[in-house]
C-alpha cells in the first residue's frame, strides 16, 4: 500500500483521484493548493500527484520544493494542457512522471506500482528558458520531451535518431537550451554537407601555414563549442578515416588542430543521422566502436505520421509563424485540417512547414481551404515505397490502409476491421505494430476533468 498525496485546486479531481487510489488499496491525502500541499508533505508520503496549474504557487515550484528536501517522494506531474516546456522542466527538476488528465484506473494502477524507493534528491536544477522548441503533444513527443528533460543535464554522448524533416537539430538545441551549458555556444555542423577534405580542418581547426591556402589560424568547431554543444549532424555520412579521430576525441577528450598540438575540449557531442548505423556497422561503413560510443543517450524521434494529433498543432504554429508583420491571422478551414490528417507526410515536419508556408502566401483569403493545400501526397507515396524489398512495402501498404480505414470510421475499431475484412483483434494486434493507437478511440473512462 503506497501513501499518496494529491496536491489539485480542482475539488472533483482531486476526490476522483483519491476515490480510484482508495479503490486500489492505497490511502489518500488531499491538499487545495500548492502551500497547504507541501505543509501536509511528511515522511510517510510515498508519492505525489500534482497538478501543474495553480493559482498562486504553481506546479513546477512546488515540484522544486519538494525535490530540495533529503529524502523526497516521487513526483508525478499532472496536467490538461501538456506542452514541451513544462513537460521538460518537470522532467528536469526530478519528477519521475509528467501524465495528461484525465488518469484512467488502470493508469494509476500501473502508476503506482512503477513507483520507485525514496532516495536522495539532486542538486537544484537551474530553470531552463521559457519558450517551447518542440510542438507535440502525442506520446511519442512527450516520450522525447522527457527524455530531452532527463538527458540535458548530463555530459554523456547524446544520438539523435529520426527521418529526415522530423526535427533532430530542434532536439539538440532543446537538449543545448534546457542544460547548465545554455549561457555557452551551441555549435551544427553538418557532416554531409562539407567535402571530406576540409571537415578535419572545420572541426578541429588549423595553425597557418600547415596547408596549401592556410593562411591563418582555425579554432575549429570544438573550440568554438567551448563548454557548450558540438551537434555534428548527419554523422552517418562521416567517412571511416574521420570517424576514427572522432572516436578518439570521445575517448580522451583531446582535439589536435591540423599541424597543432593536442588541445583538451570540454564541448558536449550531440549527433544525429536519419540513417540507420547498426546496418552500416553490419556493411562495413560505420566503425562499431564509434556507434557505441555515440549511441550513450539515444533519443528516437517518431515521423509525422506517427503522431498524427501533432499535425493540426504543428500546421497552426507554422502558419502563425508565416504571417507577415502587420497582416490579419490566417485560419485552416475544416477541409484543409482533414486534408492535413490525411497526407502521410514523407517529408515529416519540415515538408508540413513548406506546405503551410506555401500555402499562406500564396492564399490571399484569411481562410485557407483544401485546395490551397498542395501536399503532393500521390508523388510521394509512390516514392515512399521501397522498390527491392517486398515486405517492407507491403507493411506500408498495410499501414496506409488500417490508417485510411481508422479515419473513415471515426477511430471506431470495430467498424475499421470490419471494413478491411479482418477480425478486431487482428487489427488491434497490427495497430500496435504501427504505433496507430492514437488515430482510434479510447473506450477507458478517465478519472477527473481537465484543469482551467
Amino acid at each position: 500500500m503506497a501513501n499518496v498525496l494529491i496536491i489539485d485546486d480542482d475539488a472533483a479531481l482531486r476526490d476522483g483521484l483519491a476515490e480510484a487510489l482508495t479503490d486500489l488499496g492505497h490511502h489518500t491525502e488531499t491538499a487545495p493548493s500548492g502551500r497547504t500541499g507541501l505543509a501536509a508533505l511528511t515522511d510517510e508520503i510515498d508519492a505525489v500527484l500534482l497538478d501543474i496549474n495553480m493559482p498562486g504557487m504553481d506546479g513546477i515550484e512546488v515540484l522544486r520544493r519538494i525535490r530540495s528536501r533529503e529524502a523526497p517522494p516521487a513526483v508525478v506531474i499532472l496536467t490538461a494542457f501538456a506542452s514541451a516546456e513544462n513537460t521538460i522542466e518537470a522532467m528536469r527538476l526530478g519528477a519521475f512522471d509528467h501524465l495528461t488528465k484525465p488518469i484512467g484506473r488502470d493508469e494509476l494502477k500501473v502508476l503506482i506500482e512503477r513507483l520507485p524507493a525514496r532516495r536522495s534528491a539532486a542538486a537544484a536544477a537551474t530553470r531552463a528558458s521559457a519558450f517551447d522548441t518542440l510542438i507535440g503533444s502525442s506520446e511519442g513527443m512527450r516520450r522525447v520531451q522527457k527524455q530531452i528533460g532527463l538527458a540535458a543535464d548530463s555530459p554523456s554522448t547524446v544520438l539523435i535518431l529520426g527521418e529526415t524533416g522530423t526535427g533532430k537539430e530542434l532536439v539538440a538545441r532543446a537538449l543545448h537550451v534546457h542544460s547548465a551549458r545554455k549561457d555557452s555556444p551551441f555549435i551544427a555542423v553538418n557532416c554531409a554537407a562539407i567535402p571530406e577534405d576540409l571537415l578535419e580542418s572545420e572541426l578541429f581547426g588549423h595553425v597557418k601555414g600547415s596547408f596549401t591556402g592556410a593562411t591563418s589560424d582555425r579554432s575549429g568547431a570544438f573550440r568554438d563549442a567551448e563548454n557548450g554543444t558540438l551537434f555534428l549532424d548527419e554523422i552517418g555520412d562521416m567517412k571511416l578515416a574521420m570517424q576514427a579521430k572522432i572516436l578518439r576525441v570521445l575517448q580522451e577528450r583531446m582535439i589536435t588542430p591540423v599541424g597543432g598540438k593536442p588541445i583538451r575540449t570540454a564541448a558536449r557531442v550531440v549527433a544525429a543521422t536519419h540513417r540507420d548505423l547498426a546496418k552500416l556497422v553490419a556493411q562495413g561503413e560505420f566503425r562499431e566502436d564509434l556507434y557505441y560510443r555515440l549511441n550513450v543517450v539515444p533519443v528516437a524521434i517518431p515521423p509525422l505520421r506517427e503522431r498524427p494529433n501533432d499535425i493540426v498543432p504543428l500546421a497552426e504554429h507554422f502558419l502563425a509563424q508565416s504571417v507577415a508583420p502587420g497582416q490579419p491571422m490566417k485560419q485552416l478551414g475544416a477541409a484543409a485540417i482533414e486534408k492535413l490528417k490525411r497526407c502521410s507526410w514523407p517529408g515529416n515536419v519540415r515538408q508540413l512547414r513548406n506546405v503551410i508556408e506555401r500555402a499562406c502566401v500564396l492564399t490571399r483569403s484569411h481562410l485557407i481551404e483544401a485546395e490551397d493545400i498542395e501536399t503532393s501526397e500521390q508523388d510521394h507515396a509512390s516514392r515512399a515505397l521501397p522498390e527491392n524489398d517486398l515486405p517492407a512495402a507491403i507493411a506500408k501498404l498495410e499501414e496506409a490502409m488500417i490508417r485510411k480505414a481508422l479515419h473513415a470510421c471515426g477511430g471506431n475499431r470495430t467498424e475499421a476491421a470490419r471494413r478491411l475484412n479482418i477480425n478486431r483483434q487482428l487489427l488491434y494486434t497490427k495497430m500496435q505494430r504501427y504505433g496507430l493507437s492514437e488515430t482510434s478511440e479510447n473506450p477507458t473512462t478517465g478519472v477527473g476533468k481537465d484543469d482551467e
